[in-house]
């Protein structure tokens, strides 16, 4: 396959990830049901600190922030949701940094995590942490991993972490909120609620590339 035929590859996967998102959305009555039972319940300060815990320390040990995503954006506004989301990614960004800076003698990375620990060796800027944290396709727990790895700027690590997550949660937040409340008014066709998912696609399209590029690259 060439270069144009894996690059149409990756759009025609980011584009069906939306629209299976979509799909699974607004036809899933047992997700809404579960919103109206829990909904009493999302508000206790001891229910909001918990989600925030558990998305930092599954985030810390390597696992996926989408199991944080799917139980906090659903169930909050999106700035509430935006927050918690961020406060808890950053808290488990901070211990998987010092989880992989502790053991780093004995770790030797592979795949993605030694190809981004790469990139952050050579460009650790700002500017490029933000980039990986906001576009898909980045698993977190391997940005965090390789930059404990190369023991980059915590204090650098942590700004970028906070300001890229702001953006990219809060694109999550408003298009998985936006859309439950359009089920809800049986009005799907809202501008508010096809923004955030027009938002999301064009974040897929680009993680996918940048992606794509990165595993590219030559080994050096």
């Amino acid at each position: 396959m060439g270069r144009a035929g894996r690059y149409w590859k990756w759009i025609a996967g980011s584009l069906f990830i939306v629209l299976l998102m979509g799909a699974w959305i607004w036809y899933s009555p047992d997700l809404m049901a579960l919103k109206q039972r829990v909904a009493p319940f999302t508000h206790h300060p001891a229910v909001i600190a918990g989600l925030v815990v558990l998305m930092g320390l599954t985030l810390a040990v390597g696992l996926p922030g989408s199991i944080g995503l799917w139980l906090i954006a659903p169930f909050y506004p999106p700035l509430v949701a935006t927050a918690m989301l961020t406060l808890g990614s950053v808290a488990g960004a901070l211990g998987g940094y010092q989880l992989a800076a502790r053991t780093s003698a004995r770790w030797q990375p592979k795949g993605l995590t030694l190809r981004v620990m790469q990139m952050l060796q050579a460009r650790s800027d700002l500017l490029t942490q933000c980039a990986l944290r906001v576009l898909p396709g980045f698993p977190h727990a391997v940005i965090n991993f390789a930059a404990g790895l190369s023991r980059i700027s915590l204090s650098g690590f942590l700004l970028a972490a906070a300001l890229g997550l702001t953006v990219k949660w809060g694109v999550y937040s408003s298009a998985i909120y936006g859309a439950l409340e359009a089920i809800e008014e049986e009005d799907a066709l809202q501008f508010d609620v096809l923004l955030p998912l027009l938002a999301l696609t064009m974040l897929l399209l680009a993680g996918a590339w940048f992606k794509r590029r990165s595993q590219a690259a030559p080994k050096r």
